[in-house]
């Protein structure tokens, strides 16, 4: 008999957390304005809202704090960083940033001009925020597959070659800073990118003369797909192929709460000197001296030995193993989510969930909200709330897909909490038709509203 799959770690330190009642849940959930945002993480049984800085660290992370260097310049911590990123990159340049946005703020600040276009495959809110806040656009060209949750096509994220080719040749060159690749794409559903893809953008956008940039927040996961999905890539290390990955871009934000196994920090990494040395000036305007950023040294050291880590094949396939497993349990029950898996999180397919629901009632959050009420499970909506109002007619962006997302934090839950969650869902199912009504805005900002909405029951 073969032996079955353990995890390549034992449990050193548990965090206890604790169920409420429903009745509970039903007013802290009115209470917070019907925005899961809003909620206490005391009023939470299992968060699943992010993937983003909930994971556990390492017992190498944890020491490697204790010798963090806080020195103001020319902190060791942060040698140590640099070298871990160029090894891992091939980039030389640096600048840590104390989250991805932040990454994002400083780099469109150097490259992003009112009017530019920004080709892509699904860019998340912050990316887009960033550029429509500066009054340019963000083009999405992902390809087709993508919005079909049934469709099994391994590379999801992939960016259509001839909708990129549209782009380019429609607009002025100086009026496209780049084109930005999202490994994994998270907005449709954490769907990986091919090497071929990147590939032949990379090709295609030389011929226009257009830099590739990577959002990088889930490259190692990227990385992973493509070793156990795409032909000719098995026997490459999940280091090798992040690195040839990386070749054929210009530079990199990322979101070290992510692939970077922190609960804390991101970096621009970059090739073009020029670029570096304006963000440079940027990165001291907002977030701190070039050899810190927005970081404590302590920060770096550990994320230094967090990239290592995440960048290991037996670290990936137990993160991605557990977001599978909960995944095969939904699909038992029936239960319609986007397929195939993707790395870090569930996509419930809120449209089939719940069809007989408005989309201007806010379908995904309105599960969301039911899967709260049942059992204390928190994830958030990637929808109609998400996609913000269109910045010109201020009218609603309805996305193609209205999803659910169940983040699944790194080394954290066990697979007895992926039952739960499974179960948990089921019941929701169970009782879909008796959901005869979701939500309306109250209040809402001008830009990223999703986080600090309020609603109310429609």
């Amino acid at each position: 008999m073969n032996l079955p799959y353990s995890e390549p770690y034992r449990i050193k330190m548990i965090e206890e957390i604790h169920q409420s009642t429903k009745e509970q849940r039903i007013n802290w959930i009115k209470n917070a304005h019907f925005n899961l945002f809003n909620l206490k993480s005391s009023q939470v049984f299992i968060d699943l809202l992010t993937d983003s800085g909930t994971g556990a660290m390492s017992d190498r992370q944890w020491s490697a704090l204790m010798s963090g260097d806080e020195s103001y310049a020319g902190s060791r911590s942060f040698d140590e960083l640099h070298q871990t990123v160029q090894n891992l990159t091939g980039f030389p340049f640096l600048l840590p940033t104390h989250q991805g946005r932040a990454a994002e703020n400083i780099l469109f600040s150097v490259l992003v001009k009112d009017g530019d276009i920004v080709p892509g495959n699904s860019h998340f809110d912050t990316t887009k925020g960033h550029i429509e806040m500066r009054k340019a656009h963000a083009l999405d060209c992902t390809i087709d597959k993508a919005f079909n949750v049934d469709d099994l096509y391994p590379f999801k994220g992939n960016i259509d070659l001839n909708k990129l080719e549209e782009v380019y040749k429609n607009n002025p060159k100086e009026k496209i800073p780049f084109c930005l690749i999202t490994i994994t794409c998270n907005s449709s559903g954490g769907q990986p990118v091919s090497l071929e893809n990147i590939k032949a953008v990379k090709k295609l956008s030389d011929q226009y003369g257009i830099p590739i940039y990577f959002d990088s927040a889930r490259f190692a996961e990227n990385a992973y797909f493509i070793k156990t999905r795409e032909a000719g890539q098995e026997n490459k290390s999940i280091k090798e192929i992040a690195k040839e990955v990386f070749s054929y871009g210009d530079g990199m934000t990322m979101s070290s709460k992510k692939d970077g196994l922190v609960n804390i920090g991101g970096f621009i990494a970059l090739n073009n000197e020029k670029v570096f040395q304006e963000a440079s000036n940027f990165t001291i305007i907002f977030e701190g001296f070039i050899t810190y950023g927005g970081m404590a040294g302590r920060d770096m050291a550990a994320l230094a030995v967090g990239l290592n880590e995440a960048t290991e094949f037996e670290y990936l396939e137990s993160r991605i193993s557990q977001v599978e497993y909960l995944g095969k349990r939904l699909i038992e029950f029936g239960i319609p989510i986007q397929k195939p898996i993707g790395g870090h999180a569930i996509f419930v397919d809120a449209l089939k969930f719940l069809p007989h629901l408005k989309r201007e009632e806010f379908p995904a959050q309105t599960l969301g909200i039911e899967l709260y009420n049942e059992a204390g499970i928190r994830g958030v909506e990637i929808g109609t709330l998400l996609a913000d109002r269109d910045p010109d007619t201020r009218e609603n962006r309805y996305p193609k897909l209205e999803l659910l997302r169940l983040a699944i934090p790194r080394r954290t839950y066990t697979n007895n909490h992926m039952d739960y969650i499974a179960v948990a869902l089921k019941n929701v199912f169970d009782r879909r038709n008796e959901i005869k009504t979701g939500y309306k805005i109250i209040w809402e900002p001008e830009i990223l509203r999703h986080f600090t909405v309020k609603l109310g029951k429609v």
